[in-house]
């Protein structure tokens, strides 16, 4: 395929999958279940920070986990006693449990307490091009409090070598435009320019024999291979192919 062949399928297939009825079987239908930015915003990061595995586990999990939140996340993360804590124990995600979610919960109130919210981290910290060393500077705020060393690895640092697949899904939500109902478009001071596709198995496979990556792991290193090929065909929305990838991944077995 040439280049303009190239761009004129992957448009295609952008348009194919970057619909709504793409909610039916994705994890970010948990934050459309809210109105409240902070509600939003709180959901959209914890459901991806467990996005991996079955995506129906993925989903099952991320709505047990907003009842622990009385589904009210924003106001749970602000108002929780120790008693409500308590009630988060039981709860497990693959390797992300109880323990992991409580410091998720008492990190997301010093965040909004005291940084602005998820928002003012990301957006304060932004660098010029991309975002992988605003996540790091993120990850480094979000451990501001006393931990277990164990939650460490559910924050990932693309500075060391991550691709940092969730946060970056987590940062399409928030920042792509809302104009198909599937981002939300909510943080209007970080340019879609500078989004990162959220590398994974799928996305990663489909690009290799599209030859826009040519790295055999997925890391840091092929992001910024991907994010490059991606930037040119599309400099200001790059990452909206995201759902070409992985639609002809997951959907089509491409």
């Amino acid at each position: 395929m040439t280049k303009k062949e190239l761009k004129e399928f992957l448009d295609a297939k952008v348009a194919q999958y970057n619909q709504p009825r793409f909610l039916e079987s994705d994890p970010i239908q948990i934050p459309h279940r809210f109105d409240k930015k902070e509600d939003v915003e709180i959901s959209g990061f914890l459901t991806a920070t467990i996005a991996w595995g079955n995506r129906k586990s993925i989903i099952n999990n991320a709505e047990k986990m907003m009842g622990l939140l009385g589904d009210s996340p924003y106001d749970f993360v602000m108002n929780h006693n120790e008693s409500h804590l308590k009630a988060l124990e039981n709860f497990v995600h693959r390797t992300f449990n109880g323990t992991d979610l409580t410091y998720f919960v008492q990190s997301l109130k010093n965040i909004y307490s005291r940084h602005g919210g998820l928002e003012g981290v990301f957006t304060s910290h932004q660098s010029a091009s991309n975002l992988q060393p605003t996540i790091s500077k993120f990850k480094e705020i979000f451990f501001e409090l006393p931990f277990e060393k164990r939650t460490t690895k559910h924050v990932s640092d693309p500075l060391k070598g991550s691709a940092a697949k969730r946060i970056n899904m987590f940062l399409r939500w928030m920042v792509r435009a809302a104009d198909t109902n599937v981002d939300f478009g909510l943080w209007k001071n970080i340019s879609p320019s500078k989004l990162s596709c959220p590398l994974d198995v799928h996305s990663g496979n489909v690009a290799r024999k599209l030859k826009l990556l040519k790295r055999k792991q997925n890391d840091a290193i092929a992001l910024a291979e991907l994010d490059k090929n991606l930037r040119k065909l599309d400099p200001l929305d790059p990452v909206k192919y995201d759902f070409a990838l992985f639609g002809l991944g997951v959907f089509e077995k491409f």
